[in-house]
């Protein structure tokens, strides 16, 4: 039940929203890349609760639009029902960030009526080779790809995003990203090298703006 930390207000995290993040730890990937070490190596805990927080903030109901659950992976957290039970009975809405690896989670999730919207990183092009790459460990695309079918299919709101790190996505990958995903929202994000879970990304160059805005999704 205790969130790794938060952020109070933030307008980059739901569109459209001034939202509170929180941030749990652990995740079940481990994408080179990923510029949130500490938080994927589940290094960071015990910061604060979640009551603390909906404290703070249940007198500002008039400015936080709802609450993102970020992480990490909040997905493998097993307080995360109990986490969204909470801030639902607030009367917060809630949007979960995740990679897609726990398609029954998600489909409980949604089924509960307990999230609002959900975002889902896709890394790469949905081949073994190149997911496995992406992410830094061996990745059962069956449920990947089941967690994309549950969020097609869904009646809340959904949006993918890729972040689009040199060696890892090109323009090719991009493009079959946006066909799987049939038209739905498509975030396509630059790669920021800095605390990157392996040192050797801090010194790979992000694709130029130039480069981003030729990719077929590119937003």
């Amino acid at each position: 039940m205790f969130i790794a930390d938060y952020i109070e207000s933030s307008l980059l995290d739901w569109e459209g929203k001034i939202a509170c993040v929180v941030f749990l730890s652990g995740c079940n990937f481990r994408c080179p890349w990923c510029h949130n070490k500490e938080l994927a190596e589940g290094t960071v805990r015990n910061i604060i609760s979640v009551d603390e927080i909906l404290q703070k903030l249940k007198d500002k109901k008039n400015w936080i639009d709802g609450f993102v659950i970020t992480g990490g992976e909040p997905t493998i957290n097993k307080g995360l029902i109990e986490i969204i039970s909470k801030i639902n009975d607030y009367g917060f809405p809630v949007k979960i960030d995740t990679n897609g690896s726990m398609p029954t989670i998600i489909k409980e999730l949604i089924e509960r009526k307990l999230v609002d919207s959900i975002s889902m990183d896709i890394k790469s092009s949905l081949t073994k080779e190149k997911y496995n790459n992406a992410c830094g460990v061996e990745v059962n695309l069956s449920d990947i790809n089941h967690t994309i079918e549950i969020l097609l299919n869904s009646n809340i709101e959904v949006s993918f995003r890729t972040t689009a790190v040199p060696g890892i996505v090109d323009g090719g990958d991009i493009k079959k990203i946006f066909e799987r995903i049939k038209g739905i929202k498509y975030i396509v994000q630059k790669f920021v090298p800095h605390n990157t879970l392996d040192k050797s990304y801090m010194n790979v160059k992000p694709y130029s703006d130039e480069d981003m805005k030729k990719m077929p999704a590119w937003r």
